[in-house]
């Protein structure tokens, strides 16, 4: 899954690609350099991030998911909000990535039933701005596990196909550097529930702090493309049916190097 921000704020890419001709360019590209799938998102859901309202969502993203999609280039939609949701659907994109889990908004169960297409539910407790104070586990592997599986419940009796759930443990949303790793290490009990897994860890503020200089200097966004490499592959290696990246093409050759081993292939996508 290729990343595409069409915001002004995003933490890693926000600016670069507000522009209509610019967010058509670099969606086509990721494709071509090997994305399945082109994850458009309006709203920026870094750490400590404000809001946007759905009018605001829904103009910047419809006009490059109808061109990407007039392009042959299939897209998902990155958002929380069930009518942002609904509009993308309209313009072309064939799965709805729901960082809420289907939580911020209580109608998108019933849009994503409705689309029939797959819903990425994605583990989280709380909007950006406040969602760090809700970082307090006993155990973080089986509580995201068992959120997971309570919202993956919810979603098939609001009458999604079962077989359309995709699952996200949210690395870095609601979560410490300490609770990633311990996530990534544990993948398996996330697979085990039985639904897909989309890993996303790309270019997240923990590889910058594990990469940090002597001074304790967190690695700049652009300086953790290997890192977010490394975990890709040890994802895939662990069971994850997918993983969303920045960079598609270093991940996608790495990937075919991994197959190469004779490593099992990718689980049958949703």
């Amino acid at each position: 899954m290729g990343v595409l921000n069409v915001t002004p704020d995003s933490f890693s890419d926000g600016g670069r690609y507000t522009d209509l001709e610019a967010a058509v360019h670099h969606g086509v590209t990721l494709f071509r350099e090997g994305a399945h799938v082109i994850d458009v998102g309006g709203e920026s859901t870094r750490p400590g991030a404000d809001r946007v309202d759905a009018p605001t969502e829904i103009a910047r993203v419809v006009p490059v998911i109808e061109r990407l999609f007039a392009e042959g280039v299939p897209v998902s939609i990155d958002t929380s909000r069930a009518a942002v949701a609904e509009a993308a659907v309209a313009a072309g994109a064939v799965a709805i990535n729901d960082v809420s889990g289907g939580l911020a908004d209580p109608r998108m169960a019933q849009v994503a039933a409705a689309a029939g297409c797959p819903w990425i539910l994605m583990h989280w407790r709380g909007h950006s701005r406040d969602m760090q104070k809700l970082a307090v586990y006993s155990d973080v592997v089986a509580e995201v596990r068992d959120e997971l599986r309570a919202r993956a419940d919810d979603a098939m009796a609001a009458g999604v196909d079962p077989s359309r759930i995709v699952l996200d443990p949210g690395l870095g949303f609601a979560k410490t550097a300490e609770h990633n790793w311990n996530l990534s290490a544990n993948l398996g009990a996330l697979v085990d529930l039985g639904f897909p897994v989309l890993f996303a860890a790309s270019r997240k503020t923990y590889l910058g702090r594990l990469l940090a200089d002597e001074d304790g200097t967190p690695r700049e966004v652009g300086g953790r493309e290997a890192a977010t490499l490394a975990t890709s592959v040890l994802a895939v290696a662990s069971g994850a049916w997918g993983v969303r990246v920045h960079e598609v093409r270093a991940t996608a050759d790495a990937i075919a190097v991994w197959r190469a081993t004779g490593s099992p292939r990718f689980r049958g996508t949703p």
